[in-house]
């Protein structure tokens, strides 16, 4: 990873109402933790945070609902930056490229949910956009689906992800406790 000024912290849809209930993602409580790391570490050395929120219709995630919310535990500050979407790709209609620009940042860290989703999506953008991503390999999660359990869809995607070379940028991955950025940028 190069300098932080150039790099940006994607928090990709950790919601109350994806870490509770039957259709609960793996682990939330985990990667809760791993994510709190990153963006702890990320602050302190004056990386942007980006919390971005998923919104769907009546009943699913609507906007400014209890399940809308952000997951219980996870730490915010009041200078992070927050965007809504209504799409798998965090970049869709959500002025996100526009405020990576805006600020100089060449480069993403990127965790959150739904692993096979929106993370899948938004990495995938983000190298058709020209920027390296590192994909927190422990910070993403899923509720995996019938055919294939949540743990063996995270492991897929660090994979899979990381082997992507037609896009010219590339996937890296990472674990929370292993990333770092020089103090002060």
């Amino acid at each position: 990873m190069t300098a932080a000024t150039t790099t940006a912290v994607l928090v990709i849809d950790m919601q109350q109402g994806l870490c509770v209930g039957p259709g609960a993602a793996h682990d939330c409580a985990g990667t809760v933790a791993r994510i709190n790391t990153v963006t702890r570490r990320a602050r302190e050395a004056f990386v942007p945070v980006i919390f971005v929120q998923h919104e769907g219709g009546p009943g699913y995630l609507e906007h400014d609902s209890p399940d809308w919310q952000l997951a219980d535990g996870l730490e915010t500050a009041s200078f992070d930056f927050r965007l809504r979407k209504t799409t798998p790709d965090a970049f869709l209609r959500t002025g996100l490229e526009r405020l990576l620009k805006s600020r100089g940042i060449t480069q993403l860290v990127v965790c959150g949910m739904h692993t096979e989703f929106c993370i899948d999506t938004t990495c995938r953008r983000a190298l058709a956009l020209g920027f390296p991503v590192t994909l927190v390999a422990d910070a993403h999660t899923s509720a995996g689906n019938a055919a294939i359990p949540a743990e063996l869809v995270i492991a897929h995607h660090n994979l899979t992800l990381a082997d992507i070379s037609s896009f010219g940028p590339r996937v890296t991955t990472a674990m929370a406790a292993a990333l770092q950025w020089p103090a002060g940028g």
